[in-house]
């Protein structure tokens, strides 16, 4: 079994759609034809160091919609936003490539990666093997796993399986329990959910909660929330390496200089 049982939540309702898209296109593209399109693939990016600049590092995140706020973006031009966000300072960039609920796609991935040097993580809800070569296939450099929705064999599969085609995947957690799944699974780029996958919720407080249970030879990454530079500031004090921001830029008449903004006089510190 890949994921956990459907309880009926947005994040089931997610999955139960994942997994029926991802059985139609397994049939369609068989892994062997993925494994040559991973040849065929642009030079990875180094996605771990891009984390780890000095100054406050902005994993700027690319996002049409989503379930919680509905159309983020429109028109959504994944360059023309992957261009302004590199230029504004940000450390890498995150694509959602997820289609019905965060009207994400995998070329979205391509073009923005294509029009940049930023490596780029695909954001997605991963749980086949499949998918891992399916996203280094389309010029991914990471992917998100999220520990919640992963049984621990398959979890430590797909980290395995990420590191032998040259990949570390960003490892998302939202509870105690989840980090230490996560680190047992030997998950390298933690990065702490504030969002609620069930409520929706947000809480930025989930990610001082669990700083200090991330080991400092790990990579911490806080997500979700985070709107301002005081937060960032406090976060990078507390022991974050780097922050995911998403819906504060997509949502912005100018997400670069949205961005710039958060990076104030700590941009370019590195």
């Amino acid at each position: 079994m890949s994921a956990q049982a459907n309880t009926g939540t947005v994040l089931d309702r997610i999955l139960e759609a994942r997994r029926a898209e991802v059985d139609h296109r397994k049939r369609v593209l068989p892994e062997t034809a993925l494994k040559y399109g991973v040849k065929a693939a642009t030079p990875l990016r180094d996605f771990s160091t891009a984390l780890c600049r000095d100054g406050l590092n902005v994993l700027a995140e690319l996002k049409p919609a989503s379930p919680s706020r509905g159309v983020l973006r429109e028109p959504f031009e994944p360059v023309e936003l992957a261009q302004s966000l590199e230029s504004a300072g940000a450390c890498a960039l995150s694509v959602l490539t997820e289609g019905e609920f965060f009207r994400g796609s995998l070329k979205n991935l391509r073009d923005a990666r294509k029009s940049i040097q930023l490596p780029v993580l695909r954001k997605d809800f991963i749980f086949d093997p499949w998918q891992v070569w399916e996203s280094r296939a389309n010029d991914a450099d990471s992917f998100l796993l999220i520990v919640a929705v992963l049984e621990d064999a398959l979890l430590r599969a797909l980290i395995t399986l990420g590191r032998e085609i040259g990949m570390e995947p960003l490892v998302e957690v939202h509870t105690r329990e989840e980090l230490d799944r996560a680190l047992a699974a030997g998950a390298h780029i933690i990065g702490v959910n504030n969002r609620n996958l069930k409520t929706l919720e947000v809480h930025t407080e989930t990610s001082f909660e669990l700083i200090d249970h991330i080991p400092e030879n790990c990579i911490a990454v806080s997500e979700s929330g985070i709107r301002t530079q005081s937060e960032l500031l406090k976060l990078r004090s507390a022991g974050f390496d780097a922050f995911l921001v998403g819906t504060r830029l997509m949502l912005s008449f100018d997400p670069a200089a949205a961005l710039a903004e958060l990076l104030g006089p700590m941009r370019g510190e590195e």
